[in-house]
């Protein structure tokens, strides 16, 4: 129907309302209308909690049959933290069901569909397919290849560095893009970086932002466990996990209640990024912003593991014995350069942001 992008539209601007809180489940945005008019919406906003269909057909009621629903994922056929949305949605006795996207995990898969079919339901699949994939790009990563997805973010100068050499930092860039930056975390399921940006900076790592109610998982890459106790980012809200090569869990930082030891093989440049970026895949973890240093952040890049770099560049210059944006070594022909793209370019205040992908296909 020529109204479907219209309706579909209104469910993934809902959608989008719950990305910051959803994790580990997808982010879904639904509507019920009926004669042309929205008579109910929902959106998923905490795991565990009503998911979308389930929120709009309760405010819906009678009401909801003879409806058309529109959701941005297929409705789920499990028994996860909540019961099987499919089956609500059938018992409604709607007559038509729009959904966006196919759900990629493969306990409901085409499952979903199928129920809504039996009920006797007309499901069409597909408006607004693309744009439910970008607001769930982690699950769907995650979904099809067990890795998360990755952004990378880094605050550079105009001649691209990130620090002076003494290693003073603050601030490169300006207040509106810190704040940006913060928006990056708080959408993100863990926020990793390595022991060398802990020693010298000493942050925090946590979501500054007002009515957070989530911290996303702090992960350290510590092959020699050299984390200080005292460190911000141990004693900051929210679990910690450490990666490292070390097999020492009498060490004091495992005392905490927070931190969580996690062995990991150690290879040439230091610990396995496909090994931990599996890992965080296991345990749930959708999305990952990699904040660290640029010996780490260039062994990142280069294997494999990063999606996404997002670079908030400032217009100022602090010279060539400043510290570098990345340590990529092996590139020494044009023919080794990486290829990026620009996915977008806007301003930040007064800085710029980059957007770009690294592995462009």
């Amino acid at each position: 129907m020529d109204t479907d992008p219209y309706f579909m539209s209104l469910a993934l601007t809902l959608a989008k309302k719950g990305r910051d809180t959803t994790h580990p489940n997808p982010a879904v945005g639904c509507v019920i209308v009926k004669d042309g008019v929205v008579i109910a919406e929902g959106y998923h906003e905490f795991a565990g909690e009503d998911h979308a269909e389930a929120k709009a057909l309760k405010q819906a009621g009678e009401a909801a049959r003879g409806a058309t629903m529109y959701v941005t994922l297929e409705p789920c056929s499990h028994q996860g933290r909540t019961p099987p949305c499919a089956r609500a949605v059938a018992k409604a006795n709607l007559a038509r069901v729009v959904i966006a996207a196919h759900d990629p995990n493969p306990a409901v898969n085409q499952k979903g569909i199928e129920i809504l079919k039996e009920a006797g339901i007309v499901v069409e699949v597909g408006v607004g397919s693309e744009q439910a994939k970008v607001i769930n790009r982690g699950f769907f990563k995650r979904m099809n290849s067990k890795m998360p997805w990755v952004t990378m973010k880094t605050a550079i100068s105009l001649d691209g560095r990130t620090a002076m050499a003494n290693g003073e930092s603050q601030w490169i860039t300006s207040r509106s893009a810190r704040l940006d930056a913060q928006k990056l975390r708080a959408s993100s399921g863990a926020i990793l970086t390595g022991v060398g940006t802990v020693l010298r900076d000493d942050p925090s790592m946590n979501v500054r932002l007002p009515n957070t109610n989530r911290q996303p998982l702090r992960v350290i890459l510590d092959s020699h466990l050299s984390t200080p106790p005292g460190s911000k980012i141990l004693d900051s809200l929210g679990a910690v996990l450490i990666v490292t090569s070390r097999n020492d869990r009498d060490n004091e930082l495992f005392r905490r209640d927070n931190v969580e030891l996690l062995l990991c093989p150690s290879g040439k440049t230091g610990l396995d990024p496909v090994y931990v970026m599996k890992e965080l895949a296991r345990r749930e973890i959708n999305t990952v912003m990699v904040e660290a240093g640029a010996r780490l952040g260039g062994a990142m890049i280069q294997s494999g593991v990063v999606d996404e770099l997002v670079v908030y560049m400032a217009p100022n210059l602090l010279g060539s014995d400043a510290r570098d944006m990345f340590k990529l070594s092996g590139l020494i022909n044009m023919e080794d350069k990486l290829e990026l793209r620009y996915e977008d370019v806007r301003m930040v205040g007064r800085d710029l942001k980059l957007t770009l992908s690294i592995n462009p296909q």
